[in-house]
């Protein structure tokens, strides 16, 4: 986990940097990507990630947690916490982390703020990764996979084929000069 800011809050008081956190995650989860200021998208990451990690348990306990988390408006909460349990999550089962994107696009054009856009990744794992993953794990357990030595038949087969074209070649060199 990220070590906290030094300096003020986001909001000013605690309690504000919860609820514009609460309610920055509830939009991600609606939306599934927000434009805000860089300093709150980073701000968010790791509370947004750790409220996928809890859905991606699916019990009730983890439920009301994160009904604790996003906030107090009873109605559409309770939609975005259900999408988050019957979509997100499930979408989200094979990856072990990295549940958002943050993309810097500019600066806001009336106090030049930087902002940036961050958004769910919700793109199956990709098979190049599960590769490196599975070279990884054959490369930990080298005792558990037999060695196989080359046999010298296959290297005298290579000698033999360099030795016929080389008769080849004197042959067809002996008739050239005929």
């Amino acid at each position: 986990m990220p070590t906290p800011t030094k300096g003020p809050r986001l909001g000013g008081s605690p309690s504000h940097e919860k609820m514009m956190l609460a309610n920055l995650s509830a939009n991600l989860f609606e939306h599934r990507s927000i434009t805000t200021t860089l300093t709150k998208a980073k701000r968010l990451r790791p509370y947004a990630e750790r409220l996928i990690t809890m859905a991606k348990q699916g019990d009730i306990a983890a439920r009301r947690r994160v009904v604790g988390k996003i906030s107090a408006n009873s109605a559409t909460n309770q939609a975005i916490v259900h999408e988050l349990f019957t979509v997100i999550a499930p979408a989200m089962a094979e990856r072990e982390g990295g549940y958002t994107r943050i993309v810097k696009i500019g600066n806001r054009k009336g106090d030049n703020a930087p902002m940036a856009v961050i958004e769910l990744v919700m793109e199956p794992v990709s098979p190049k990764q599960a590769v490196v993953k599975e070279a990884e794990q054959a490369t930990a357990t080298p005792a558990a996979q037999p060695v196989q030595e080359e046999t010298p038949e296959v290297e005298s087969t290579e000698t033999a084929d360099t030795e016929a074209e080389s008769a080849a070649a004197e042959s067809t060199e002996g008739e050239s000069q005929k």
